[in-house]
């Protein structure tokens, strides 16, 4: 209760509760906490200064099949290159990000605890994602459920078959955000908008201000005054200890 009170008195001065600009989710390979990670590999090198991955995560996250999620991007032919290192860069982002914090909700899955829920990402990362991909073959909209793994890694579900890219997904909005569940929201924002989220950048991380924009406006947002919460919480603090 007391830590509770804490974090209501450093939103009253108008601070971010409980440094959700700079954590980790909790799930399957995410380190506890952000930090430096000098030798992040390949498509996940930009998060090095600050990620949410181990090197070795960032090494798997280019390899098919590999031992993160044993995922086969393969499911119906040989993914085209173009479109393959999207998903490279789509896990990159989500092992390393250490900014995600205003979209982080409870999961209950076996294989994590924690998971994102619309991510406004940028329009021409959304796009661009959506136009390398358009000539290939999958068979299933949503991609974290749903698939064969008897095998030991995803197949396509009996009686679904391979169809081309643009007649599972006729938009790059109905792409980003029906193909992991939501984790992603389509927009119309532009990368110098800085509101919206980029899975490619260079340079220093773009996403923290981003994050900071939504946390603040969440905060501006809230029903009740943080000084009636506080007074609410107070109150029924000390008729519970006396």
């Amino acid at each position: 209760m007391l830590l509770f009170l804490g974090c209501l008195l450093t939103l009253s001065s108008g601070a971010l509760c409980l440094d959700q600009l700079n954590m980790c989710m909790n799930a399957k390979h995410h380190k506890v906490e952000p930090g430096p990670e000098g030798a992040l590999y390949g498509q996940c090198a930009p998060w090095r200064e600050n990620a949410c991955c181990t090197a070795n995560t960032s090494e798997e996250a280019h390899n098919d099949n590999s031992y993160l999620y044993y995922f086969n991007w393969n499911h119906c032919g040989a993914m085209s290159s173009k479109c393959k290192q999207h998903f490279i860069q789509d896990t990159c982002f989500y092992e390393c990000s250490p900014h995600l914090g205003p979209w982080i909700q409870s999961a209950d899955e076996s294989w994590r605890k924690e998971r994102i829920l619309n991510v406004p990402l940028c329009k021409e990362d959304c796009e661009q994602w959506w136009e390398d991909c358009k000539d290939d073959f999958t068979c299933k909209t949503n991609w974290h459920e749903g698939w064969d793994w008897s095998s030991g890694i995803n197949k396509c579900p009996a009686g679904s078959q391979c169809r081309k890219w643009t007649d599972i997904y006729p938009t790059p909005k109905s792409m980003c955000e029906q193909i992991w569940s939501n984790s992603y929201l389509y927009t119309t924002l532009t990368k110098d908008s800085g509101r919206c989220m980029q899975l490619w950048f260079t340079g220093s991380n773009p996403n923290k201000k981003v994050a900071e924009y939504y946390l603040n406006t969440a905060q501006r947002g809230q029903s009740f005054p943080v000084t009636t919460l506080l007074f609410l919480t107070a109150t029924s603090f000390f008729v519970t200890i006396f």
